[in-house]
């Protein structure tokens, strides 16, 4: 399990995360909507330990981080055991979508990870444009490898920031089939989304976030 218990944050006198509590189960999908500026990237950030909350306290499975760290104090932080994907995507330009996947994959067994990436590739229909460069692709293909080159880390838990902003009905549909599928295999997700239909036809548990407060969940 992946939560956060009582993670504020702050950027001068903004308040962008107040006292929430949030968690993350394992092979389930839990949807974080709400207003722009409502703290949803914020969030994923801390979660992730991208960026340390200013209080509170996460836990991914057996570990438990407590923040304010006590000075002198570092913390290995939980990568690739989580993974984010942003909007932005942030692909290289000047690699090949196949590239950009295995970038992170070097000093790892290259065996299992050839096996890792080729079920990636097939599971996400890709074999017909894995080794165009990403200005020779459409958004929806990006999305995908940008998915993947997440999933080849064999995370528990990714967290994605509003991956679907920018799709159309059909790759919205693609996507929600994927983070379905993965889901199933136990993985536990965090979606950032506006889609109000998405979010209620993928996810298990949706959570209302509006300055940097939890208005509801269920």
């Amino acid at each position: 399990m992946l939560s956060g218990e009582n993670l504020t944050k702050s950027f001068g006198k903004t308040e962008a995360l107040q006292n929430v509590n949030i968690i993350v189960e394992r092979g389930q999908i839990t949807a974080l909507i709400g207003p722009s500026g409502g703290g949803k990237t914020t969030l994923i950030r801390a979660l992730s330990l991208l960026d340390s909350p200013d209080s509170g306290t996460i836990s991914v499975d057996s570990t438990e981080y407590q923040f304010p760290l006590a000075e002198g104090i570092s913390i290995q932080p939980p990568w690739p055991n989580i993974t984010v994907v942003f909007q932005q995507l942030f692909l290289w330009p000047h690699l090949t979508l196949r590239e950009n996947i295995t970038l992170p994959l070097r000093n790892r067994n290259s065996q299992d990870s050839e096996k890792r990436l080729k079920e990636l590739i097939d599971a996400f229909d890709m074999t017909g444009f894995i080794d165009r460069y990403p200005n020779k692709t459409s958004l929806g293909q990006r999305q995908r490898t940008a998915l993947v080159r997440a999933l080849v880390l064999n995370p528990s838990y990714i967290l994605l920031d509003e991956i679907t902003s920018a799709l159309d009905v059909e790759n919205v549909s693609v996507i929600l089939e994927h983070l379905q599928g993965l889901r199933d295999k136990g993985i536990g997700i965090l979606m950032v989304t506006h889609l109000i239909g998405f979010a209620r036809r993928a996810a298990d548990l949706v959570v209302f976030l509006d300055g940097g407060k939890v208005i509801e969940s269920g």
